[in-house]
């Protein structure tokens, strides 16, 4: 009987025939101890972003859910400079170490994110009292004091850094940064050799939106090439994957993935979400300072996500997870930022307060359409 796991799960619930049911129910129990990381096991890690309230472990469904699910995790924010930080420079470890803590009890391959991006970081950083810009030079100094500290803390526990991160605009040039301004291309140089010095063993990365479409792939491409003829030590490519319901096509998406392979560089998807909700701009972006009104007609699934929406959904993540497996030779992790669609980032950008559904599993924690299409494509 070739049945999907959905439906073994469906038919030995439903109640049937005892010979048949003992059966199914051997299968379901094998489907239901299958994972995703058991599954991919051949092809590349699965991974997820966790918030510091998941990462701190007093969820026991939540720990339950990732240690069968993923063999991957990233910290949501817990590790950003003006998270860990605050305007006078002090650290606090708390959340971060909860997190490295929660990684390490469970086995599990963990990625720093991230040493540089130019959000969620003190201007103080960059900025005299009076609001010039600080020199290079003291700019620097702050760089490698930061890099050492937090790199050097999980030396030898982070297999992986995103270390620096969207340093191309969406105008396809570079991002007119603080860092940029300040620094120039050095920024992004210095922070990679950094890292590298700091701890050689870890799988250096940068890591961006949208390099999966026309233009900023080629833009990224080539400043990597420019990095790449100094000499800096970079070994893969994060592609976060922000996707929207039918946008980018897998075509588009495919691109990117030969493009950045052939720099010699490992492939990410490194926070994985298809956005279900309206887009209310062209081009979908993940500059997370952008903000748009709330209205009703924009946050249409209060009620719940639609037959025919999660068959969409179901069928975009299939699509996406076939090249995966067809490029498995180039690709070494797709993470999905979040775990379930309550904890997910698209419920409040770019609009505050909607609902989304973005992920694989739903807001009791249940695995959706979706996942059960990607256990299929490894039966």
């Amino acid at each position: 009987m070739n049945l999907s796991r959905r439906q073994l799960l469906a038919l030995t619930s439903a109640g049937i025939a005892m010979g048949q049911a003992s059966k199914l129910a051997a299968a379901t129990k094998a489907a239901e101890q299958t994972g995703l990381k058991s599954a991919y096991k051949d092809n590349f890690l699965i991974g997820a972003a966790l918030n510091a309230t998941i990462a701190s472990g007093a969820d026991e469904r939540l720990n339950t859910l990732i240690a069968k699910e993923f063999n991957s995790i990233t910290p949501e924010n817990c590790m950003k400079w003006g998270v860990l930080r605050d305007a006078q420079g002090q650290w606090n470890w708390k959340d971060a170490d909860a997190f490295v803590a929660f990684g390490t009890k469970h086995n599990l391959h963990m990625v720093g994110h991230t040493l540089v991006w130019h959000s969620q970081i003190h201007d103080e950083v960059f900025k005299n009292a009076d609001g010039s810009y600080i020199s290079k030079a003291a700019l620097q100094k702050k760089m490698e004091e930061h890099i050492t500290t937090l790199a050097g803390r999980y030396k030898g526990k982070l297999a992986a850094w995103d270390v620096v991160n969207e340093a191309v605009g969406d105008d396809l040039k570079m991002r007119d940064s603080h860092w940029y301004k300040i620094m120039g291309d050095d920024f992004i140089y210095n922070a990679f050799t950094l890292a590298n010095e700091v701890d050689p063993k870890a799988h250096l990365m940068y890591n961006d939106y949208n390099i999966e479409r026309t233009g900023k792939r080629e833009a990224t491409v080539e400043m990597i090439k420019r990095l790449q003829k100094r000499g800096m030590p970079i070994h893969g490519l994060g592609i976060q994957g922000h996707l929207g319901i039918d946008t980018p096509p897998i075509a588009e998406i495919e691109k990117s993935i030969i493009a950045f392979a052939k720099l010699g560089l490992r492939v990410h998807f490194t926070e994985l979400d298809v956005d279900v909700l309206p887009s209310v701009w062209e081009l979908p972006v993940a500059e997370v300072s952008t903000r748009f009104e709330y209205k009703p007609e924009r946050d249409p699934y209060t009620k719940g996500l639609p037959q025919e929406m999660q068959d969409k959904l179901a069928k975009r993540y299939e699509d996406l997870f076939k090249l995966f497996i067809k490029h498995s030779d180039k690709i070494d992790r797709a993470t999905f930022w979040g775990v379930s669609d309550d904890a997910s980032w698209l419920n409040g950008f770019p609009i505050p307060g909607r609902t989304n559904y973005p992920l694989l599993f739903d807001r009791q924690l249940q695995p959706k359409d979706a996942y059960f299409r990607l256990l299929d494509l490894k039966r």
